[in-house]
């Protein structure tokens, strides 16, 4: 289920009548990058720990203690010394050559790692130098055949445009031209500019920047990211409107895009590193999107990894409380709720079912309170103990849900009679990530309902701090910290 909100108090867009703008396509089939490169560094851990345990098996009987302990060591260094060279990057997946020279590298320093820990561990050297040699010739063959093969399908896809970012420029007029000049002059295929907002009137700022059309007002920039999946967002505005470029970075911190300002003709002489650069095009960065293809491709990896672990672990447990469910009370053993998912798109968010199935409220228009009499008696057990929240592993391995993040809030959800976007300014910047099963607010004792503007309040703070400090220790942290929490808080019925 991935539909665009539409409620109430969600951004609307105001942008003229489809009758009257330019209409945006999308390019055919366009391609996500933080897909591309979680490919590539699943295959990567997949050929070193396959190509291990093929060869292990040549120079040894059979599998012993330490096996396991060269897996992870030779996989963990190789993937973070080509991380340290930038090799999980589109640009530099393009380079085949380079590519190959890395990989080399890196997988002769994690084999030398391992030869210099099983001689300091008094191991045997000559089986271990045989077996090393090998894995690393194996492992070299598969991940250079991989990487020249991915190097011509990436050209073939830039060529048609599915690798390129959808870009908005704000501001028409003459800076826009002349950025937009530049740009086509620069032979980059790295972005794809989808047209112009601007406030001015058609007098100061034509309907038309070359082939770009003007599609709206600074108020509709909002909703039409949102609803585009703009990638990047350009401000070509002169200095001296630097009001109107405040109430834009105001506008777009919410939303889960790059906002570069363009440095073209500036005054302003910075030194090279301090610019990001678009073909030979210099820019300012203002706002990055909380997570780089990497973090994204990684936090993919790991939440699908874990998820398919939980699953099979869990699955007598899951098993028990579904027929719980049903042998207490009629109706189906899952619930399935509308809730805001990344960028305020809507995502189906599955439970074990708490309520009698004809008072179950799929918006969340009533919240849950203590001793709700819509809940059953298995059903408020599983509220309790966070049980009924166990399903969300399907979300996670469909890729809807993460397993750490801003818990998903229902539709309609209230904190004293108001919806939570307008108790709270900024609500929606929480949608930046992918949501979780469990978060930082959660194991900070801010779990369950949220009936009053502070209970929001602390759990957008927090939410907040997460998307802002993220890293893959802090997602272990929580994950750690999660059932400890749900034993310690009691606010969740």
């Amino acid at each position: 289920m991935r539909a665009a909100v539409t409620s109430s108090t969600a951004p609307q867009m105001s942008i003229k009548p489809a009758s009257e703008r330019v209409a945006v396509a999308a390019p055919a089939r366009l391609v996500s990058q933080p897909s591309i490169i979680a490919f590539v560094l699943a295959c990567d851990i997949a050929a070193v720990v396959a190509s291990g345990l093929a060869t292990h098996g040549r120079w040894y009987a059979a599998a012993d203690s330490g096996l396991v302990a060269a897996l992870a060591l030779v996989t963990t260094v190789t993937i973070l010394l080509l991380k340290s060279r930038w090799t999980y990057t589109i640009a530099a997946l393009s380079s085949p050559g380079r590519q190959i020279g890395h990989i080399g590298v890196a997988l002769l320093a994690a084999i030398g790692s391992l030869i210099v820990v099983a001689v300091l561990a008094g191991v045997g050297a000559e089986p271990v130098r045989g077996w090393a040699l090998e894995w690393f010739a194996v492992t070299f063959g598969l991940m250079a055949v991989g990487r020249l093969g991915l190097a011509q399908v990436l050209t073939v896809w830039a060529g048609e445009g599915r690798l390129a970012r959808r870009t908005v420029i704000v501001g028409g007029g003459r800076p826009s031209f002349d950025l937009i000049e530049r740009l086509d002059r620069s032979g980059s295929n790295a972005i794809r500019i989808l047209g112009i907002f601007d406030d001015r009137d058609k007098y100061r700022s034509p309907e038309h920047v070359g082939r770009y059309a003007k599609l709206g007002r600074f108020e509709d920039l909002e909703a039409f990211c949102r609803e585009q999946k703009v990638d990047l967002l350009i401000i070509a505005l002169p200095p001296a409107a630097e009001e109107r470029i405040l109430q834009i970075l105001k506008m777009l911190w919410v939303l889960p895009i790059d906002v570069r300002v363009a440095a073209l003709g500036s005054k302003l002489k910075l030194r090279s590193r301090a610019y990001n650069y678009i073909g030979d095009v210099p820019f300012l960065p203002v706002f990055d999107k909380p997570m780089s293809d990497w973090s994204v491709a990684l936090k993919a990896i790991e939440d699908r990894l874990l998820a398919a672990l939980g699953l099979l672990v869990l699955s007598p447990l899951l098993a028990v409380i579904a027929l719980a469910v049903k042998l207490d009370s009629r109706g189906p053993v899952f619930f399935r709720q509308a809730r805001y998912g990344f960028n305020n798109e809507a995502i189906g968010v599955y439970k074990f079912r708490s309520m009698y199935v004809d008072q179950c409220d799929a918006d969340a228009a009533k919240l849950v309170t203590k001793g709700d009499p819509r809940v059953t008696r298995v059903g408020a057990f599983l509220r309790r103990t966070s049980l009924d929240e166990l399903p969300q592993l399907i979300n996670v391995l469909k890729g809807e849900l993460s397993l750490v993040g801003p818990r998903p809030h229902a539709m309609l959800a209230k904190a004293e009679g108001r919806i939570y976007d307008q108790v709270v300014t900024g609500y929606f910047a929480r949608h930046k990530v992918k949501p979780g099963i469990t978060g930082w607010a959660q194991v900070n004792g801010w779990r369950g309902e949220t009936d009053t503007v502070e209970k929001i309040e602390q759990r957008v703070a927090h939410d907040l701090f997460y998307i802002e400090n993220w890293s893959m220790l802090l997602d272990l942290r929580i994950l750690a910290m999660t059932p400890l929490s749900l034993v310690k808080t009691k606010n969740a019925y």
